[in-house]
């Protein structure tokens, strides 16, 4: 379960004020952007309920991480901020420092800038701006990074149920834009479609093993 022990840290040791916590999502599929979020909880208004809402996006089903993303919005509690890579960059940067990307935009675009910001993974961005550490399994572990994750998760599984209406065919209203079975064959029967990752080997040959959406 996540809690708070490494914001503590960072305030008792680093005399930090306002620390966020940053999460990506859509590094592994085949089509769509990549997002990043930014997250800020006021552990003087965050409510014990709404704190057993948050937690690892990938480990939510997708009615919780909706419940815990609208709660969290409602509660006046949280403050956010979503920043996302296109497709064009994708292709043009790689996935990695695209991910990189996205996560400066999103900080970029909080109305007030983090003392510091924790990061899950094992690499911290470059060009950040302010202080970062990074947090292997950050997302399952502090509430911060947990909530980011939230935040991209939902911001991108809605962004990909609209791009399923304009490209029907591909099954992203389930598998994300990752390269399921259904995906595959649709690449195999369809081709790409502007919205896909051309640098990714399975869009230029879809005849490998599917990889399921988180």
């Amino acid at each position: 379960m996540p809690s708070f022990r490494y914001e503590m840290r960072c305030e008792i040791e680093r005399g930090s004020i306002r620390i966020a916590g940053i999460d990506e999502v859509g590094r592994g599929p085949l089509a769509g952007p990549v997002m990043a979020a930014v997250a800020v909880i006021d552990r003087t208004l965050a409510k014990r309920k709404l704190l057993r809402l948050i937690g690892d996006s990938k480990k939510l089903a997708l009615e919780d991480r909706e419940k815990a993303y609208d709660a969290m919005i409602g509660s006046g509690a949280v403050r956010f901020a979503v920043g996302e890579a296109s497709v064009a960059e994708i292709d043009t940067i790689n996935i990695l420092q695209a991910t990189f990307l996205a996560m400066r935009r999103a900080l970029q675009a909080m109305a007030e800038q983090p003392d510091i910001v924790l990061i899950d993974g094992n690499q911290v961005p470059p060009e950040l701006g302010c202080r970062a550490e990074s947090i292997i399994g950050g997302d399952a572990t502090s509430y911060s990074i947990a909530a980011a994750s939230i935040f991209a998760k939902v911001t991108r599984d809605r962004y990909m149920l609209r791009l399923a209406e304009a490209f029907p065919g591909y099954g992203w209203h389930t598998n994300r834009g990752y390269g399921s079975r259904e995906h595959l064959a649709a690449l195999r029967r369809l081709g790409p479609t502007p919205h896909h990752r051309t640098s990714f080997a399975p869009v230029r040959d879809p005849r490998g093993e599917p990889v399921e959406a988180d």
